[in-house]
C-alpha cells in the first residue's frame, strides 16, 4: 500500500512493479508519481491515490512484427496494444515502454497504447499480392485480452480477419477472458487454423497476486483451459516464467492440473530479467521476500551463465547449467506420467483467401 512502504514508497496494491524506475540506456529523467496519474475520485486529504490507468489511441501505419529468431517457432506477430495492465513484474516486454520515453517500470502497467485500426492493417497487409501466409502469432509481447480488451475489442476484430481470409493464427495469454472469442475460435479450429498458449506461472492465488497482480487468477486459466478444450480448441500450458525459488516447486502441480482440464502440450520458460526487469524484479524481492532474494538471485545467475540475464540465442528462452536442465528434466518426467508428447502444433496455411480491399479495383471484376 503506498505510503507503508520505506523503501519503495511507490509501490500499490494491485500494481506489480515496486517503482517507477527509469531506463538508464536512454538517460531518462527520475520520474515520480505525477499528479496527473491519479484519479482525483480516489484521494482521501493527503493520502496517495490508486495509480490510474490511461489507454493512448494510436494509429500505426503496419501492424505485423517480423523477427529471424532461432528461438521462436514463428516469424511474425501482432500486438494490439503496447503495454500491460496485467502488471507482472517479470514480463521481458517491460523494457520496451522506454522507447517511447515511458519508465518500464508503473508505467508500463498503467500507460497504455491501443490500436483500433490493427484489423484494417491486416486486412490489406493480407491483401498485397506478394504476402505468403504462416502461423502469425498475438499476444508475444503483451497480452491481448488485458482488461481493456473488454472495451475495446480490437483481439476480436483481429480473429474476425483471421477466419475471414482463413489465415493461421496462435494466441498467447494469462487471461481467462480468451473464452469469449471461443465461437471465432472454434470454427478456427475446426479448419485447423488455430491453437490458444495459455500461461500459469503458479497455482497459488496468493503467490498469483503478487507477481502477477492484474492477470486472472490461476483457477480461472485453468477453468478457460477445460472451456477451449471441450470446443476442440488445441490448448497448450506454457509454465511461464518458472521463478526460481518461488514457483519452481509447483511444475508438477502444474502440469497435472493442466492435464485434467484438458491441455494437449505443455512447456515452460525460465525466467529472463532483460535490461530494466532485473532491478525492479530485485526491488520486488526486497518487497515481498526479503529473505529469499539472495538465493532467487544466485539461482538465477546459475541458469544465466554468472549474469542476471542471457540474451543469446539458444539459451535465453531454456537457460543453462544444473538448474536448468534439472527444471527440464522435471518437466518432462511430469508430462511422460500424464502421457503428453512434446507434439508441436500443425497450422495449416493451404486454406487462405487473400481479401478484397474495398476501394480496390478487382472487385470490379
Amino acid at each position: 500500500m503506498v505510503g507503508k512502504n520505506t523503501i519503495y514508497p511507490d509501490v500499490q496494491k494491485g500494481r506489480g512493479a515496486p517503482s517507477n524506475a527509469v531506463s538508464q540506456r536512454f538517460n531518462l529523467q527520475d520520474r515520480d508519481m505525477d499528479g496527473d496519474w491519479l484519479d482525483e475520485r480516489d484521494r482521501i486529504g493527503d493520502s496517495a491515490a490508486k495509480l490510474r490507468t490511461d489507454v493512448t489511441i494510436e494509429f500505426p501505419k503496419s501492424i505485423i512484427n517480423y523477427n529471424k529468431s532461432p528461438d521462436l517457432p514463428f516469424d511474425r506477430s501482432i500486438n494490439a496494444y503496447r503495454g500491460c495492465e496485467h502488471g507482472c513484474v517479470y514480463c521481458y516486454a517491460r523494457p520496451t515502454h522506454a522507447y517511447h520515453g515511458l519508465s518500464p517500470g508503473l508505467d508500463f502497467e498503467s500507460k497504455l497504447f491501443a490500436k483500433p485500426n490493427a484489423a484494417e492493417l491486416l486486412r490489406q497487409t493480407f491483401s498485397k499480392p506478394n504476402y505468403q501466409p504462416t502461423s502469425l502469432a498475438i499476444g508475444t509481447n503483451t497480452d491481448p485480452y488485458q482488461p481493456i480488451e473488454k472495451r475495446y475489442r480490437i483481439t476480436r476484430q483481429i480473429l474476425e480477419v483471421m477466419l475471414e481470409t482463413m489465415h493461421p493464427v496462435v494466441i498467447t495469454t494469462k487471461s481467462n477472458r480468451v473464452v469469449d472469442d471461443r465461437d471465432l475460435l472454434a470454427r478456427l479450429a475446426e479448419l485447423q487454423l488455430t491453437a490458444v498458449a495459455i500461461s500459469v506461472t503458479t497455482l497459488d492465488p496468493q503467490t498469483a497476486r503478487l507477481l502477477e497482480p492484474r492477470a486472472p487468477a490461476p483457477a480461472r486459466r485453468l477453468e478457460a483451459v477445460q472451456k477451449l478444450s471441450e470446443a476442440g480448441i488445441h490448448v497448450h500450458v506454457n509454465i511461464a516464467p518458472v521463478v526460481p525459488g518461488i514457483t519452481d516447486h509447483e511444475i508438477e502441480s502444474i502440469v497435472a492440473a493442466a492435464v485434467d482440464c484438458g491441455a494437449k502440450s505443455i512447456s515452460f520458460i525460465p525466467m529472463r530479467l532483460p535490461h530494466e526487469v532485473a532491478p525492479l524484479f530485485e526491488q520486488w524481492l526486497e518487497t515481498h521476500y526479503p529473505e529469499r532474494k539472495s538465493k532467487v538471485m544466485s539461482i538465477v545467475r546459475q541458469m544465466r551463465g554468472g549474469r542476471r540475464n542471457d540474451p543469446a540465442f539458444h539459451s535465453r528462452m531454456r537457460g543453462q547449467g544444473p538448474w536448468a536442465d534439472l527444471i527440464s528434466t522435471r518437466l518432462a518426467i511430469a508430462m511422460r506420467k500424464a502421457g503428453l508428447d512434446k507434439a508441436k502444433i500443425k497450422l495449416r496455411t493451404d486454406l487462405f483467401q487473400r481479401p478484397l480491399i474495398s476501394d480496390c479495383q478487382l472487385e470490379l471484376f
